[in-house]
């Protein structure tokens, strides 16, 4: 037997705005409210193939780059335009020593958390 991933949790500032952030970049709906946390994920809810993000309010700074960080690869168009929706909902490109000639784009969410964009397109879910 295996294990799955069902759930990641990012600590934030601000769990109602990064909700909406990973809310328009997933194509997620919030599932769950609690005092402190946001739970968001597919809209068939905790379970299936994609996990689930909680988004738990801390007041700790960030401190330096993450040790692990979300890809993304668009589902229903090119690179390009997929990086464009992105800085449109507010990701902001990030510079972490690439060289230039990468395949993937390195962004953060409006709280800093560092996140790329992958080339390929994947089938959506």
């Amino acid at each position: 037997m295996a294990c799955r991933i069902s759930e990641l949790v990012l600590d934030c500032h601000d769990p109602e705005a990064l909700a909406r952030f990973w809310c328009e970049v997933l194509d997620f709906v919030v599932l769950d409210r609690e005092e402190d946390a946001i739970e968001i994920g597919p809209r068939e809810g905790f379970g299936g193939p994609q996990p689930t993000i909680i988004l738990s309010r801390t007041d700790e700074p960030k401190s330096g780059k993450l040790r692990l960080h979300i890809d993304v690869n668009a589902t229903d168009r090119d690179q390009d335009a997929e990086l464009e929706r992105l800085l449109a909902a507010g990701a902001e490109p990030v510079d972490i020593d690439q060289t230039g000639e990468e395949s993937w784009h390195v962004l953060a969410d409006p709280e800093g958390n560092e996140f790329c964009l992958l080339k390929a397109r994947l089938a959506p879910l």
